[in-house]
């Protein structure tokens, strides 16, 4: 439906309540109470067949009998009573309604039908529907509170959307103290119709909300959050709580990258590549708007600590480095100034200690000195209440510092912790006046400024754009093939050769080796390759092969491996009788023993559609635990990020006598892998692992491919078309 149609929702002219109510502490009586307490100067319609009037009002009997169409109608009538408002409501021309009423999809099939039958009544005539089982919608800005929430919030530029109502009415007690206003308040409900995307292609435009946040539980049309997410994301802040973290459906998964390549890692990798800022707790969600607000955008992640008091220094240091922060190494020129501007027993380093008894012209000269530092990207002033100075006139001279820094085009960004209670909260008042970001510890300050830092590399991903799908030398008909042939036969995991075709189509060495079914056959392979071998066992139903006894390497001659093969035979089947064995895989010995072994994989989220995974590979990569997802299509920097966000790659940059890997090569698997993705819609799973990088390049050891007949998730970034 038309976007458009929201106009009515957000700004109505006439609201009407179908299932208006005069009984105490009914959700009609409550939402009758905040339509008319929040200052809604529009015209309010009644509905209810039992009543003549309600509260002093008119009540109709019915939606038809209305003296004109309501723009927005809010129902709170039972189940089964729905359909029918929804159908009256289209066939007056109302084009926004808000579901309260719950018994919906969230209870099984007849709720779901009933959802069903509401929708095919909207649709027809464009109405557009928030909800069922929500709370309502509430606009301060105009005074409208179609809820039956417990407060009416101030005016602000925040939009708040939840799919939780409890979480809304716990925010809006929340936030009451603290005097945070809001733009809008959805709360979303079941998302029958509206959903999020809908919501922040509409809050892009919106003049009048400066910042997004959102309590995510799922996303329902994951092509189009990304798209309204990746849009809104380039002119305004979206900060986002998601929750549900574990990930239970991985259990089911039959390749590492299946069980790796959890939800809530994709749900990660999604709003990264959005330019999203995902936070953890509903303060944290609210600190990252205010923080976002008051602070401009960062280049880096270098911070220097300003300090009275050694002991905050070193908690804000140890914040700092837990979350992924640098100290910033302070550039002679820096150390020079505070020579001579502070006493002999200062710290000589970052955290720069001023000592306890520093007068106001010390916290002035010497934020002043780090912000002209070039090896500090922003600066944290932390100040620790004591009898021998006065926290308030510290606080006045940081502001005027950061005033005069401004006034000359300086851009670095100020943290102020003003540590304590009684003493801290009129420099606290004076920092927010002067809209400098203030916190109550330095944890939160130090969380404050990688907010900025986290930000600012989800803003870069977001700016990349992956080329239109193509890949040089890659032969899509060749594997369209091979995978049909599959599942002609009925088979969900390709054999051997078939996996080394796709790879070869796809420009991703692979070791040499033989798909051979017998011990027999597995000694003339090792004749043929000649040298040390690996033999593998080959069966659908194995994943991990060493942990049978299904791996063994540097077999030397043709009787050695067919020995080999009998005895690997006995211990699969006595580990695993059920397990169907097709053979043997003999293959080459990789000659690059100080090669690192990586993981690179592809497989189907259910929301999200095929992600890449890329990590720290080898037989315990689920020990290791280092890896992370990308969405497909991916360009060499996008890959590149990928990478960087593992602890593996550290080491891929060289480390003692082993020089760096060949970066670019690791990079272009992750990219056709990804390619792969866009050109074949029935492979399902994909596993490389391991992968061997070095300065040579990469070459895949072993991989496992699986294909389905089934229609998988869409795609969540569209691919652009080939040149």
């Amino acid at each position: 439906m038309p976007i458009h149609n929201l106009d009515t929702l957000f700004m109505p002219g006439s609201v009407a309540l179908i299932g208006a109510s005069d009984r105490e502490h009914s959700v009609g009586a409550v939402t009758l109470r905040n339509l008319r307490g929040g200052g809604f100067s529009g015209q309010l319609f009644l509905v209810n067949p039992q009543h003549e009037t309600i509260d002093g009002r008119v009540a109709y009997h019915d939606i038809m009998s209305l003296p004109v169409a309501p723009e927005l109608a809010v129902i709170a009538v039972r189940p089964d009573q729905v359909v029918g408002a929804v159908r009256d409501l289209g066939l007056r021309g109302t084009k926004a309604a808000v579901v309260i009423t719950a018994g919906f999809s969230e209870l099984g099939a007849r709720g779901s039908e009933l959802q069903r039958e509401m929708l095919a009544a909207a649709v027809p005539h464009g109405l557009r529907i928030v909800g069922p089982n929500c709370i309502g919608v509430i606009v301060p800005g105009i005074g409208l509170n179609a809820s039956f929430a417990q407060v009416m919030p101030p005016k602000g530029d925040i939009a708040f959307l939840s799919q939780s109502g409890a979480m809304v009415t716990s925010v809006l007690d929340w936030v009451q103290p603290r005097g945070i206003g809001f733009s809008h308040i959805v709360s979303l409900g079941d998302m029958a119709d509206v959903d999020f995307g809908d919501l922040l292609e509409y809050l892009e435009a919106d003049a009048a909300t400066r910042a997004i946040a959102l309590y995510v539980e799922g996303i329902t049309n994951a092509g189009k959050f990304m798209a309204a997410a990746r849009n809104a994301a380039r002119r305004k802040p979206l900060l986002v709580l998601k929750v549900g973290r574990q990930t239970e459906g991985a259990k089911a998964a039959h390749s590492h990258t299946g069980a790796l390549a959890g939800s809530d890692v994709v749900y990660d990798a999604a709003f990264r590549r959005a330019g999203m800022l995902r936070v953890e707790t509903m303060p944290e969600l609210f600190d990252g708007i205010e923080t976002l607000a008051l602070t401009s955008p960062v280049n880096g992640d270098r911070l220097a600590i300003l300090t009275n008091g050694g002991g905050p220094g070193v908690i804000a240091t140890d914040a700092l480095v837990s979350a992924g922060g640098k100290l910033a190494e302070l550039t002679p020129a820096t150390l020079a100034a505070f020579d001579a501007l502070l006493p002999p027993t200062w710290s000589h380093g970052n955290p720069v200690d001023i000592m306890g008894d520093a007068p106001a012209e010390h916290f002035a000269g010497a934020l002043e000195a780090l912000l002209r530092d070039e090896r500090t990207d922003a600066v944290l002033v932390l100040n620790c209440p004591t009898a021998l100075a006065d926290p308030a006139q510290a606080a006045r001279a940081v502001i005027e510092t950061v005033a005069s820094s401004t006034r000359e085009g300086g851009t670095k960004n100020v943290f102020t912790t003003w540590l304590g209670e009684f003493l801290a909260t009129p420099s606290r008042k004076l920092f927010a006046g002067a809209r400098i970001a203030t916190y109550e510890t330095p944890e939160d300050a130090v969380q404050g400024f990688m907010h900025r830092v986290h930000y600012h590399r989800n803003q870069i991903l977001l700016a990349e754009e992956a080329p239109p799908v193509a890949c040089a030398g890659c032969d899509a008909a060749l594997v369209r093939a091979v995978v049909e042939r599959a599942l002609a036969a009925g088979r969900q995991w390709l054999d051997p050769a078939e996996v080394a075709r796709v790879l070869g189509a796809y420009g991703i060495p692979l070791l040499q080796s033989r798909f051979v079914a017998d011990p027999a056959g597995a000694a003339n392979a090792a004749g043929e390759l000649g040298g040390g071998v690996a033999l593998k066992i080959e069966s659908p139903d194995i994943t991990h092969k060493s942990d049978v006894g299904g791996v063994a390497l540097n077999l030397a001659g043709p009787d050695r491996v067919r020995n080999e093969a009998v005895a690997m035979l006995e211990r699969v089947r006595n580990a695993l009788p059920q397990a169907r064995i097709d053979g043997f895989v003999v293959q080459q010995m990789a000659p690059r023993s100080a090669a690192l072994e990586l993981i690179v994989g592809l497989s189907i989220d259910r929301v999200f559609g095929p992600v890449v995974l890329f990590g720290h590979g080898g037989t315990a990569v689920e020990f290791i635990a280092d890896t992370t997802v990308e969405l497909p299509p991916l360009n060499s920097a996008l890959a590149r990020a990928q990478m960087a966000r593992t602890n593996v790659w550290r080491l891929l940059q060289g480390y003692r006598n082993s020089p760096p890997a060949d970066l670019d090569a690791i990079a272009d698997v992750l990219i056709r892998v990804g390619t792969l993705a866009a050109d074949q819609p029935h492979i399902s799973e994909l596993d490389i692992n391991p992968l061997l990088a070095d300065a040579r390049g990469v070459l895949a050891i072993d991989a496992r491919i699986a294909v389905t007949t089934e229609a998988r998730t869409a795609m969540a970034l569209a691919p652009l078309p080939p040149d």
